[in-house]
């Protein structure tokens, strides 16, 4: 039995590889692109370390060419979600009683397994089956869901190392148990890291996890599952299903032991799953932990002092990096009437410069987006803006989806405030922008602050320190990570802990001490050394006059 303090190892950033032409990174990376589009996976569910294959199997398609097939998985039903339920609650009781220091070890060797063996697959993978390019994967894909494992395992020593005092005559302690039930982690399929974190952050704190990614994500997906197991995560503490949305919900929402969700995606998915739950309350061992981060209408502020070209950088990288299909991506912009022009003159020469296509060509900076449902999507509001009187198009406004779901990045300008673009979350390369009157700078934040539902991020670009002083007060609720003088994208962990409010989830911060502590359900525990064996406090004794009075007959 172990007797000891341990301390982690502190935590650091992993570094982001660069991929430059010639560069033994680039080299491995796209000999392991040629080797898995060479493959077509069979890919099966994994429950209570069981491969589980029905025979109902889907294709995986890159979005940047749908007529190659990379594999197919397969679907599961009702039936196999309550196969994983029971796995999960089978491996609950030995996963949870597991001294934390070896729970520690497990997602530690993860993050190296991520950095060296599984890095260039991972990488891979998210490039073929997301259509993100070198770049975009590396950063997500592999350092994010490193730092993830790194960190949370720092954050879970810190959370366990924070005690109560004690008074004299006592020893106070607080343990933190893991809930009682099973974590449904719900994932999206725009970041790898989030797929991997979702289910790990709960996993790590003694819980055990029914894990369902988005469909578009499953390929990826797959890797991930396959670095748990290499890692040493027991059979049934994480089991992986591919089942529709809503099957999944009804045997998940209903279940007694349900003990909490770990959500990213819509939001108005989010609510219905809220609402679910709240009508199913009676039915549960406990009240659920609700943890979710949905969309976001980020924006971009400029001050009539801001520099012009640093707020075009913003606009390039923070609305098209990985085609604006990013939670924090900017989709609205307000420049002030002096400088308009010239940023947005710097944003079309940026934008005409980019390439767009197939994620194994390293020169292209735009490859697709992610399904046939948001290219159609896309289309439709960019066709909009081409017939709308409040609205034009400056750049791109282009789509084609016979090879693959390409949507040109576009810039829409719109003499509207309230135009619907800058208020509709899209989750594509569109931005727009509304231009204001350079001495309306503090009405148009109350304009940004009450524009959108959703409070996710945002960026405010000034050199003027009483600007960046009024926005920061001004939209002190209008975006959960905010940025000075920056693109509203690419929060690190341990750096920028990430999550927003309002229509934008529940905020509670990934990549923080904070997301940790709700996976966690706390016991105090209070021993005394000398027990009192008189019922009798001090204050029920008399004084000695009542005494004396006593005695006298008085």
């Amino acid at each position: 039995m172990a007797n000891a303090f341990f301390n982690v190892p502190t935590p650091i950033n992993e570094p982001v590889k660069g991929y430059a032409p010639n560069s033994p990174e680039r080299i491995e990376l796209l000999k392991m692109l040629k080797e898995l589009k060479q493959q077509e996976r069979d890919i099966p569910m994994h429950i209570g370390g069981q491969e589980v294959r029905t025979g109902k199997t889907l294709p995986i398609n890159p979005p940047h060419d749908h007529q190659h097939t990379l594999g197919f998985f397969h679907e599961g039903d009702a039936s196999h979600v309550q196969q994983a339920i029971d796995a999960a609650l089978a491996a609950r009781e030995q996963w949870a009683a597991l001294p934390w220091e070896q729970r520690a070890a497990i997602f530690l060797k993860a993050s190296d397994l991520l950095a060296g063996p599984y890095r260039a697959r991972i990488n891979a993978a998210t490039m073929l089956g997301q259509s993100k390019n070198a770049f975009q994967a590396e950063i997500d894909a592999a350092c994010e869901l490193i730092d993830f494992f790194r960190f949370n395992v720092h954050y879970m020593q810190e959370l366990y190392r924070q005690q109560p005092e004690s008074a004299p005559g006592m020893w106070n302690r607080l343990e933190h148990r893991s809930l009682e039930g099973f974590v449904f982690a719900l994932t999206p399929f725009n970041f790898t890291s989030i797929a991997g974190n979702l289910p790990t952050s709960a996993a790590m704190m003694g819980n055990v996890v029914v894990w369902k990614p988005a469909y578009t994500q499953i390929y990826s997906a797959q890797v991930l599952m396959e670095l748990f197991k290499e890692a040493g995560v027991p059979d049934g503490v994480i089991n992986l299903i591919y089942v529709d949305g809503p099957v999944a919900g009804n045997v998940i929402f209903n279940h007694r032991d349900f003990a909490g969700i770990h959500f990213t995606g819509s939001t108005g998915v989010f609510q219905t799953i809220w609402k679910t739950i709240g009508e199913n309350i009676p039915k549960y061992r406990s009240f659920p932990r609700i943890v979710g981060e949905t969309g976001g209408k980020d924006f971009i502020v400029a001050h009539p002092s801001a520099h012009a070209k640093a707020v075009a950088t913003a606009i390039t990288r923070g609305a098209f990096e990985y085609q604006g299909q990013k939670c924090s991506a900017a989709s609205r912009v307000y420049l002030p009437s002096n400088l308009a022009d010239e940023i947005l003159g710097y944003v079309k020469e940026d934008l005409a410069s980019f390439k767009m296509g197939d994620v194994e060509d390293f020169s292209n900076f735009i490859n697709a987006v992610i399904s046939e449902v948001s290219f159609d999507k896309l289309a439709k509001y960019i066709d909009g803006a081409k017939a709308d009187a409040d609205a034009e198009i400056v750049a791109g406004g282009g789509y084609d989806k016979s090879k693959g779901y390409f949507v040109e990045p576009t810039v829409i300008v719109t003499k509207d405030p309230q135009y619907v673009t800058m208020r509709t979350e899209l989750f594509g390369p569109v931005v727009t922008v509304y231009v204001y009157d350079a001495d309306q700078f503090e009405q148009t934040l109350e304009l940004v602050d009450s524009t959108s539902p959703y409070a996710l991020t945002g960026a405010i670009f000034s050199q003027d320190r009483y600007a960046i002083d009024l926005a920061s007060k001004k939209l002190v609720n209008a975006a959960g990570n905010f940025y000075i003088n920056d693109k509203p994208t690419g929060a690190v962990v341990g750096q920028q802990p990430f999550g927003g409010a309002r229509a934008s989830g529940t905020n509670d911060k990934a990549g923080s001490i904070l997301n940790l502590l709700r996976w966690v359900s706390p016991r105090a525990i209070k021993e005394t050394f000398v027990p009192v064996t008189d019922y009798r406090y001090p204050f029920l004794g008399s004084e000695p006059q009542e005494d004396l009075n006593r005695d006298k007959g008085l």
